[in-house]
């Protein structure tokens, strides 16, 4: 198994975001009611950490020790900008059904703590491969949280019905709580998986 595989297997399975390491629960439980948001949110959160942990570790020795955490957060705040402007100029659909949890990226715990835990301390390639692989394991995450959310809830995926009209799904699990139990199953299943690996 080539090293990029095994750190693929890391951020999609093994230690994935969401599943395993339960960071970014706010945009986990807010935007997954439908596939595409949770795309969309997947996208942009792994854009940003790629491009933070690639500046944070070019510029690590650069920065004092006692404003590190704040010049994290600038470096970090400066790409989501730039990604919540571009998404209202060229995506304003899924920019207004994003709305406030795309500026929130900036706080999200992923993006900071792999600043901090990683980027601050390894290579720019090592830490843009971190960025990549764990970026795919949050985005895979939503995506598969937000597509079993839509098919139990609106009976489609990505949009598309594949229940009649006239047919309505579960309407709990496009809801708030919806979320929780989704999530829960998930969580499970991935334990489940990894417990017989090890």
């Amino acid at each position: 198994m080539t090293h990029f595989m095994k750190e693929l297997y890391r951020g999609l399975i093994k230690e994935n975001p969401i599943f395993v390491l339960l960071l970014g629960m706010c945009p986990t439980l807010g935007v997954t009611g439908s596939a595409m948001n949770a795309l969309g949110m997947g996208l942009a959160s792994m854009t940003v950490l790629i491009a933070s942990n690639f500046v944070i570790a070019s510029i690590k020795n650069l920065i004092p020790d006692k404003v590190r955490i704040p010049a994290f957060i600038v470096v970090i705040a400066a790409f989501v900008t730039i990604i919540d402007l571009s998404m209202a100029a060229y995506l304003p659909d899924l920019h207004s059904q994003l709305g406030l949890f795309i500026p929130l990226i900036v706080v999200n715990c992923l993006i900071l703590g792999r600043a901090e835990a990683f980027a601050s301390k390894q290579g720019i390639g090592a830490s843009v491969l971190d960025g990549i692989v764990m970026g795919l394991g949050f985005t895979f995450a939503l995506v598969l949280l937000g597509a079993a959310r839509e098919m139990l809830g609106a009976g489609a995926i990505f949009g598309f019905k594949f229940i009649p009209e006239s047919a309505d799904g579960m309407l709990l699990f496009i809801m708030p709580p919806g979320a929780f139990i989704v999530l829960g199953f998930l969580i499970a299943l991935v334990n489940k998986m990894t417990a017989k690996k090890a």
